[in-house]
């Protein structure tokens, strides 16, 4: 995708996503859409196991909704495609590792893509808000995630006063994962993302689907279906020729290999 907003890269069994739209990766209709593209196609391909989301350039990871575009006149509540809002907090089924490379400011709707991702490395130099309050909207996913994620009254000063925050208290929280140079932050995701690519893909989204069923289910309910195989990705697993790779691995005293079937 050398003329589009969206740039990939495929690597073995790992897709870099790089929102690469000058001057600050602002997300339109239009590229929430292709992003949403991007990311169907990497859930539905057998052969793609991990996915890396970074920015364009230094100084932007993404600062959300482009407010340009929608005084131009798209709809807020347009149509952001599959997947929602920059194509993955709402996408079905995305039962596979992402990491969020977070190689600058992200803010508002860019902190909620990051916050989308399943680990975040972020760069030395990198910054986070959620401003919506400042411009008179809500932001809507991040208020429904990060007291999740981190200390409620910690989550209610930030959704509530808008302010700024360095890498530094985003870790203290655990809000991220680690903090890179920025310089090495994508080897460190590339890093990173060879090694999830090395693991077990069935039982990665069985764990996926767990965590999302957790969320809404009290502990012996999901439990309940796990044990009765009601979660289509642990009924998968539990009847997989990897289930039994593992089991003879340990035994024989050797590494896996894993087919994901």
């Amino acid at each position: 995708m050398t003329d589009s907003p969206i740039k990939t890269h495929r690597e073995g069994a790992i897709l870099q996503v790089t929102l690469d739209r000058p001057k600050a990766n602002a997300i339109d209709l239009q590229t929430s859409r292709l992003m949403g593209e991007v990311f169907a196609s990497f859930r539905d391909d057998p052969d793609l196991r991990v996915a890396i989301i970074t920015g364009g350039g230094e100084k932007f990871f993404c600062p959300g909704w482009d407010l340009k575009a929608a005084a131009d006149g798209d709809a807020v509540d347009g149509d952001y495609g599959v997947g929602g809002f920059g194509g993955m907090q709402e996408m079905r089924d995305l039962n596979k590792p992402i990491i969020a490379a977070v190689n600058g400011i992200a803010c508002g709707g860019g902190l909620e893509l990051a916050l989308s991702a399943d680990m975040i490395l972020a760069a030395d130099h990198a910054t986070f808000a959620l401003p919506e309050i400042r411009s008179g909207t809500v932001a809507d996913a991040a208020s429904v995630k990060l007291p999740k994620r981190i200390p409620y009254h910690i989550a209610m000063e930030l959704l509530l006063t808008g302010r700024w925050f360095d890498v530094g208290e985003a870790k203290a929280w655990g809000l991220i994962n680690e903090i890179v140079p920025g310089d090495q932050l994508l080897d460190r995701a590339w890093e990173l993302a060879r090694l999830l690519a090395s693991g077990p893909p069935l039982v990665y989204a069985a764990i996926k689907e767990i965590v999302r069923d957790a969320e809404d289910s009290k502990f012996q309910d999901t439990m309940n279906r796990i044990t009765k195989r009601q979660l289509p990705t642990v009924d998968r697993l539990y009847a997989s020729e990897d289930q039994m790779e593992g089991a003879r691995a340990f035994a024989e005293k050797r590494d896996p290999v894993w087919k994901g079937k």
